[in-house]
């Protein structure tokens, strides 16, 4: 793993009328795309029938039109694009999950990660719960169906709930009758919602979302805030609004998000090209070009290029036709892979002094490749800028990174880095300049940079102790 991955994505839609909702379902999953590209899964609510489908793969390869059809009509519907972070991937983790008790039915989508999933999910197992996936997801869903037998009604089982769940999720469900979006305190993750002309409302991960299926955006879902959809219009439950400090994930902004979206006010486009304009302020470069590493750099790039004065241009391609159904022929190496996903441009690129932008360095093996590529094409100088602070801490929120000894920053100083991937110069955003990306809006997540938790480091491991042989198991506990 050379680069971080993308977050879940999540997606909901409630109507007045019945219709094909899993039509905008899938257009919505299809802008999240870059969120998740292991499975999705979209489930269609008619009248308290639940029809749903999901499967390991891309939201164009999962749902055909055929498939899209036998999901029927409906007056609300879910969707959700993962990339695994607590659980392995493959079909039984796909989400949305769908869970029947003696209350009614519920379907849930999540994005995020909790930090005490081990400690929930053991004492559910330990008074009879039976698990069938290895998704901390499912252990919200129990959690709230447990709520939800001494309650009168959803919203308070998913308030209750709220109590004993901590660490970063958005969350879209629905029952038989209302559609419930919901936020975590801290507010980790982003979640907003709009209104289409018909009078349908939204749910979605980002604003993007929305612009795809025609929805005007009305506004994001404040940390700690539920609304409740139903058929008497739309509700606002703010018990747990201001709980706990604002600490949105400023990762969104430098990589996982969308460059078109808006969260919680501020453009993310806007924002990168920020992060650009102050890495050429604090690392100037006497170069001849400014490009960008696809997709997240190139918004970087701009910005460098604008405040430097460097011309910007395309020096990488990349090959936007590879999925998870790409086969790698023979015994091709991971280098291989990186040069058919990657290709330099040699006559913008070759005998010219390089400013190289990307939104971060992980384990520096795929920057390394890309460097390499950018050489062998002809560049006479490196000059490596990013758009992120060194990651050198793990993170518990949402990405796949819980080993600090898997992160380069971690281990090597920034020389050493610079030696490492052969470049002659780098530079990193100062972390500083990383929260102040865009302007008025405070209160970020940079745990991955400085360390500073905003909640409990998870305390009990085994997270995926169903994910590896017995001898693996008990090895990685005595680690």
């Amino acid at each position: 793993m050379g680069k971080l991955k993308e977050e879940c994505g999540v997606f909901g839609i409630i109507s007045t009328e019945t219709s094909e909702l899993a039509a905008d379902v899938y257009l919505g999953l299809f802008a999240l795309q870059h969120r998740g590209q292991e499975s999705c899964g979209i489930v269609v609510n008619d009248d308290g029938l639940f029809t749903s489908h999901k499967d390991v793969g891309l939201v164009g390869e999962v749902f055909t039109r055929e498939k899209l059809a036998s999901l029927g009509s409906g007056n609300m519907a879910i969707g959700h694009v993962r990339y695994g972070t607590t659980g392995s991937g493959g079909v039984r983790n796909a989400q949305p999950i769908v869970v029947d008790h003696i209350k009614g039915r519920m379907a849930l989508a999540h994005n995020g990660n909790l930090v005490n999933s081990v400690e929930l999910r053991d004492e559910l197992e330990m008074a009879g719960s039976i698990f069938h996936t290895t998704s901390d997801t499912e252990v919200i869903a129990y959690i709230i169906t447990k709520e939800r037998i001494s309650t009168p009604s959803i919203e308070e089982a998913v308030s209750n709930a709220m109590k004993r769940i901590q660490g970063a999720y958005s969350i879209v469900l629905m029952s038989p009758t209302k559609m419930i979006a919901v936020r975590d305190p801290h507010g980790f993750r982003p979640l907003c919602y709009g209104i289409k002309a018909d009078g349908s409302y939204v749910v979605a991960s980002e604003s993007c979302a929305l612009d795809t299926v025609g929805a005007e955006f009305i506004r994001d879902i404040e940390p700690g805030e539920m609304l409740i959809f139903d058929a008497q219009g739309i509700r606002s439950d703010r018990w747990h609004c201001g709980e706990l400090p604002r600490t949105l994930c400023v990762f969104e902004f430098i990589y996982f998000a969308r460059p078109d979206s808006v969260i919680d006010g501020c453009s993310v486009h806007s924002a990168r090209v920020r992060a650009g304009e102050l890495l050429a302020k604090r690392h100037p470069a006497d170069a001849d070009i400014v490009i960008g590493v696809p997709d997240s750099g190139i918004d970087a790039a701009i910005g460098y290029s604008r405040m430097s004065g460097i011309p910007n241009d395309v020096g990488l391609i990349k090959n936007k036709y590879i999925g998870r159904t790409f086969i790698q022929p023979g015994q091709s190496s991971r280098e291989d892979l990186v040069r058919i996903k990657l290709n330099p441009i040699s006559s913008v690129v070759g005998g010219k002094r390089v400013v190289l932008i990307d939104d971060s360095i992980v384990r520096g093996t795929t920057s390394a490749r890309i460097i390499k590529l950018l050489r062998e094409a002809g560049a006479l100088e490196i000059h490596m800028r990013v758009s992120a602070p060194p990651f050198r801490y793990p993170c518990y929120y949402g990405t796949d990174i819980d080993s600090p000894e898997r992160l380069i920053a971690n281990n090597y100083t920034i020389d050493e880095i610079r030696d490492i991937l052969k470049v002659d110069s780098l530079g990193y955003l100062e972390l500083e300049d990383a929260e102040n990306l865009c302007g008025c809006l405070k209160g970020f997540c940079s745990a991955c940079f400085n360390g500073k938790y905003p909640t409990s480091e998870p305390v009990k491991k085994g997270k995926k102790r169903f994910e590896y042989r017995i001898s693996e198991a008990r090895e990685r506990e005595n680690e």
